[in-house]
């Protein structure tokens, strides 16, 4: 069904709910999903070209050459599919003949790379500057200080390192000193300007601050051994900073029984941009920071330092009842400005049992490119091993690179409204941009940061030719390009610039319904669908997720349903439609939507990672899959419903964030009887082995890695199972299936569902 828009990705790294684009205005507001595409930058393609010469541009709007140019071999010329601007070829180019193409018109290669971007300058080194809370139990020190020099050993050995600790003071430590450890330590409460810093921090002892400009890196006045006391290359640093965790402690400030720990987060967060941005701006700099607890004390606390006062629920934000909220996400929305400005990313690392300030935090790490995870303590499995995945090379490793910018051109009939996902603005206006704004829009470049493998964009579009035209016209030029542009720096430093350049066909006019539906990619439409909803539930005040949702769905399938007029049973859609309003059933149960017994973190983190996932990863989020294991078959995957469960099977359910193994009630028994161990029960063990090697093989793969959860059929863990199956067998229905389950839920099942939708697409 959807391999064919698989293979398009794995050509392109591209999924668009429209292969088949509906040509004018009108007809773009008629089909409800809208223009979209999901495009992944840096996506890895193992037959991908690199050009090792400078990309060939159109000279009136700055287009690459492509396979859709035309060409006129003898008079040397191509015509821009964009702008249909005639442009000489080079000199360079004198030998090219219809058997002596160039690898940038091969039609194969809509995607290529080229490496010979002038690189200037010399080569900036990789950067970490590790932030880390103090205000943690000893425990919680123990296992971030092992995961950080775990950390140190796997980063590559040119990389610099910076270390900065905070609890209710903040304190940057001077790693090139030596034998005596030096810190310079800041009140956790005082909001300091970047001269304050720099002038406090000694950066002019040696040498008088200039007088005028920016003081910002080596060639604008700071001496490179003024910067090397705090930003030391891996290899040189690891035993000062192994000492310096090693004596690592808790924070030493007293905090009565009433109250929280004084933490100051936003203050240590802001000193760390500071340094980055005077020392090393530019380069390809993360800030990782390690949070264990909610801030309360500096220029943005998401609580008061009272234990008597609750943490925000979405309930308080609903209300608008929290004192500190907006002052917070302004805060945070400024250190964005900055870090996009110097060009540096934010991680964040969120491992409390209490919420830390996510939701507040969100602009920062999503602007940034940053990496988030979210877990209830440093000593678990789900940090640790994302830890590892981060600095990890080989076959898994991330891909991390930094320094993006990515360009859009398309067709003069299109314009772009934005782009929910991880960039940040660069406010380049242009003729393509749409006065319709969606997330970072208004321009047609923006900044990525950081960026990696799996990064994906959700780039929104406005169709603008109000009417049809004649048919003669249509014939001659019916297709759609777009051109994306990615220069970046790449994990070992290379500056690289990858161009993808895509051609869709569009209709108008009676009889499109059928082209436009066998372009429908209906995962892709799903996940568009799910960011937007997203997003609006954040951006406006008084909008209602699930009204919006079915609305759209009673209108797409009214649109391009068959049915006769009154008759439910009449109701039928193409296959290629058939599986939309399943994927919409999940996404009004996910957690994206409903925010009942999710903190505001909690959803802020999913959604942020909703928002940089490609579209394979993003559908198991929204609609989980669940594979059955049993005696009479091989592993087979099944439908999402608590029928699936029967006692003796081992199901395994993928949800993206969990990865649930789950016993049927007569496994489990059989387990704990310990037949597995008894060498006549082979096949038994074999049953029991096979979900584990593929849950294996699912967490070894993906970013953050998530939580394993092995439980058995009325055990208290099956909840993780529980909560995502459609609950066609509740205790309301009739007797369920022997050694089955039933949902103790009031939810409608999946056909409850789709018969109201049968009934108000026909009215």
């Amino acid at each position: 069904m959807t391999t064919e828009f698989i293979d398009l990705e794995t050509q392109d790294g591209v999924r668009m709910p429209w292969n088949v684009i509906p040509g004018t205005k009108q007809e773009s507001v008629n089909v409800v999903v809208p223009v979209a595409a999901i495009y992944t930058p840096i996506k890895h393609f193992p037959t991908m070209p690199i050009l090792p010469y400078s990309p060939l541009r159109c000279r009136t709007c700055r287009s690459i050459l492509n396979p859709f140019c035309i060409v006129d071999f003898a008079a040397k010329i191509w015509i821009c599919p964009f702008c249909f601007q005639r442009n000489h070829f080079p000199n360079h180019y004198a030998s090219i003949s219809e058997d002596n193409m160039p690898a940038e018109l091969f039609p194969q290669y809509t995607t290529v790379e080229y490496d010979s971007v002038n690189d200037s300058g010399p080569h900036v080194p990789p950067v970490f500057l590790f932030v880390v809370d103090t205000c943690v139990i000893e425990e919680e020190i123990g296992f971030l200080r092992s995961a950080i020099s775990q950390a140190v050993e796997l980063l590559p050995d040119n990389s610099l390192v910076g270390l900065i600790t905070f609890g209710s003071f903040v304190h940057v430590h001077e790693l090139g000193f030596g034998i005596v450890p030096k810190t310079y330590v800041f009140r956790g409460n005082k909001d300091l300007s970047k001269e304050q810093l720099l002038e406090q921090m000694s950066f002019f002892a040696k040498k008088p601050k200039p007088a005028v400009g920016v003081v910002a890196g080596a060639r604008d006045g700071l001496s490179s051994e003024s910067i090397s006391r705090f930003l030391l290359p891996a290899s040189e640093c690891e035993f000062a900073l192994n000492s310096v965790l090693d004596e690592l402690q808790r924070d030493p400030w007293p905090v009565p029984g009433d109250q929280r720990e004084a933490r100051c987060t936003s203050t240590a967060l802001s000193i760390a941009a500071s340094l980055l941005g005077a020392c090393v701006p530019g380069s390809a700099a993360r800030i990782m920071a390690f949070i264990g607890g909610p801030a309360t004390e500096g220029p943005a606390p998401i609580v008061s330092k009272q234990l008597s006062e609750p943490i925000r629920s979405h309930k308080d934000l609903d209300k608008d009842s929290v004192p500190h909220y907006h002052k917070c996400v302004k805060f945070y929305d400024g250190l964005s400005k900055q870090l996009v400005h110097q060009g540096h990313v934010l991680d964040l690392f969120a491992c409390a049992l209490d919420q830390v300030g996510i939701a507040e935090l969100k602009t920062a790490v999503e602007r940034t490119g940053g990496l988030v995870v979210l877990t209830e303590s440093f000593g678990h499995p789900v940090f640790k091993d994302s830890l590892k995945r981060v600095f990890q090379s080989g076959d898994y490793d991330l891909g991390l690179a930094s320094n993006g910018i990515f360009e859009i051109n398309c067709s003069k009939d299109i314009k772009v409204q934005g782009i929910i996902g991880p960039c940040a603005s660069l406010e380049k206006k242009s003729p393509l941009c749409s006065d319709v704004v969606i997330g970072q829009g208004g321009t047609s470049a923006w900044k990525m940061c950081g960026l990696d493998k799996s990064t994906s964009l959700c780039l929104f579009f406005d169709i603008v030719r109000k009417e049809t035209p004649d048919a003669t016209m249509q014939s001659t030029s019916n297709q759609f390009y777009f051109q994306f542009l990615t220069y970046y720096q790449n994990n070992s430093g290379q500056m690289r610039f990858r161009v993808t350049t895509l051609s869709r066909r569009w209709v108008a006019g009676p009889g499109s319904i059928q082209d436009l539906i066998s372009g429908f990619d209906q995962e892709a439409a799903a996940i568009v669908m799910a960011r937007q909803v997203s997003f609006k539930m954040e951006t406006e005040a008084e909008f209602d997720p699930i009204r919006w949702l079915d609305k759209a769905l009673i209108n797409l399938c009214s649109r391009f349903g068959d049915f006769q007029k009154e008759t439910p049973s009449s109701f039928s859609l193409s296959p290629r439609l058939s599986i939309f309003p399943q994927f919409m059933f999940h996404l009004r149960r996910s957690q994206f939507v409903q925010v009942f017994n999710n903190s505001p973190d909690e959803t802020a983190y999913f959604r942020m990672i909703l928002n940089r996932e490609n579209v394979t990863n993003s559908v198991v989020m929204v609609q989980p899959s669940l594979i059955s294991y049993s005696f009479h078959s091989g592993p087979e995957p099944t439908l999402l419903d608590v029928a699936a469960i029967a006692a003796d099977r081992v199901l395994l359910l993928d949800a993206f964030f969990t990865v649930v193994i789950f016993h049927g009630s007569t496994i489990a028994q059989w387990r704990k009887a310990g037949y597995h161990n008894e060498p006549e029960h082979q096949a038994f063990a074999q049953l029991l082995r096979a979900p584990h090697d593929d849950s294996d093989l699912i967490m070894k793969e993906r970013f953050p890695v998530p939580r394993l959860v092995v439980c058995d059929q009325h055990g208290s863990q099956a909840r993780f199972l529980l909560a995502k199956l459609n609950p066609s067998a509740t205790y309301n229905t009739e007797a369920s299936l022997p050694g089955g389950d039933i949902i103790f839920t009031d939810d409608v099942s999946f056909d409850v569902f789709l018969d109201h939708l049968q009934r108000l697409v026909v009215q």
